[in-house]
């Protein structure tokens, strides 16, 4: 099969590897009909990422048709139309039972923390991930959803991890009726935390970035104020002065490790990667929140130190809300939303690009080039939805 495949640092290519098998009873393969490129594969990307080995498919938001099942499935047949959540979990342990499904205990045994996740190296359980032809998926008779007929492909496939995690972002943040939001980030994940925001009673939602086509579009998309940093001094007293003095009830970080606007957090943490990551945006949230606030982070960053304020987080009483989104917990809600016509997740995709041209791909991603909000990967033959299959 012809699959994405890392060679090192800004290195990746598609190259053909050997198709996936079944492996265990419970696991399915899938042929891939769309696979995104999430800003967290830039990490991947960037060298950011311990133990990303060479050889590795990435890939973590897909959708596909199920080509094979293993002896033990039972909740999907051969030419089901699923889309697959970023978590694997297993659906039975203490974690699962709680609807952590991104802290799953089964599938990532050697860590502390994270469950597994398809395609972001061996820190997390080294599954090859879908950007790819096929992917094989453990654990399919919990993980995967079967697109309902009225959902079209292409908003399927932000279901398994951007919008999800921007709806976390927003929930994480318990906002009240009429709350100021302040979001740091203008990528997908911060484009659907605004528009989640609203969603939750926000009587007011402010953006923050510093690439201007990132701004004009959740603007456009989510209907929201917005901030370029660069014209900002001290982004705290910024938002002080937009909130009466008082800060924002909410802020939620959606940028994590290589954030920009601080040129030591940039130097140590992205550059030198002597900490888990460069913390601006978390150091701005807990700076321009108000007393008593909550900051949501949803942001990726290393399990290493950073430079944060964390006297400040205590001295003003905040509550700090964190974790990967549960993806399987938000589909029913947000499988309703779109068929009500509440939003249109697909309208942040702004390339489709095919597999073949991987390398491409990610190097106008990386780069912010031709105005790149979220850009899919067609593989080869699914560059029009055959609707037999959906």
């Amino acid at each position: 099969m012809l699959a994405m495949n890392y060679r090192g640092p800004y290195r990746v290519r598609a190259a053909h590897k050997p198709d996936p098998v079944i492996e265990h009873p419970n696991d399915a393969i899938v042929r891939v009909t769309r696979s995104c490129i999430c800003g967290s594969d830039l990490h991947l990307y960037h060298g950011l990422v311990p133990d990303t080995r060479i050889g590795h498919t990435f890939g973590h938001e897909f959708t596909g048709v199920v080509v094979e099942t293993g002896s033990s499935v039972q909740n999907l047949k051969v030419g089901d139309h699923v889309l697959v959540p970023f978590n694997i979990f297993c659906g039975s342990c203490y974690f699962c039972q709680k609807e952590l499904y991104s802290n799953c205990h089964n599938v990532n045994p050697e860590a502390t923390a994270v469950g597994g996740i398809y395609g972001y190296s061996h820190t997390t359980g080294g599954y090859d991930g879908g950007q790819a032809e096929y992917v094989r998926v453990p654990m399919a008779d919990v993980g995967p959803t079967v697109i309902p007929k009225d959902i079209d492909v292409d908003d399927a496939v932000l279901l398994t991890d951007a919008f999800p995690t921007g709806y976390q972002a927003a929930e994480m943040g318990d906002i009240k009726q009429g709350d100021t939001v302040v979001i740091f980030g203008a990528g997908p994940v911060g484009i659907f935390a605004a528009k989640s925001a609203w969603m939750m009673g926000a009587g007011r939602v402010i953006v923050v970035d510093h690439i201007e086509y990132r701004l004009e579009f959740v603007k456009n998309y989510a209907q929201c104020e917005i901030v370029n940093f660069k014209d900002v001094r001290d982004m705290a007293v910024h938002i002080k002065k937009m909130t009466d003095w008082l800060g924002a009830d909410v802020c939620i970080d959606c940028v994590g490790c290589e954030a920009s606007g601080s040129a030591m957090q940039s130097l140590t943490g992205r550059y030198m990667m002597m900490q888990a990551g460069s913390a601006t945006a978390l150091f701005w949230a807990i700076n321009c929140v108000r007393k008593g606030g909550t900051v949501s982070i949803v942001g990726v960053y290393g399990p290493t130190f950073n430079f944060v304020p964390i006297g400040n987080a205590i001295n003003k009483g905040l509550t700090l809300r964190m974790n990967q989104a549960s993806v399987k917990r938000h589909l029913p809600r947000l499988i309703e939303h779109i068929q009500s016509g509440i939003i249109s997740p697909k309208d942040i995709i702004t390339h489709r690009i095919p597999l073949e041209e991987v390398s491409d791909a990610y190097h106008i991603f990386s780069s912010k080039l031709d105005n790149c909000i979220k850009p899919v990967l067609v593989p080869p033959g699914a560059h029009l939805v055959n609707p037999a299959l959906h």
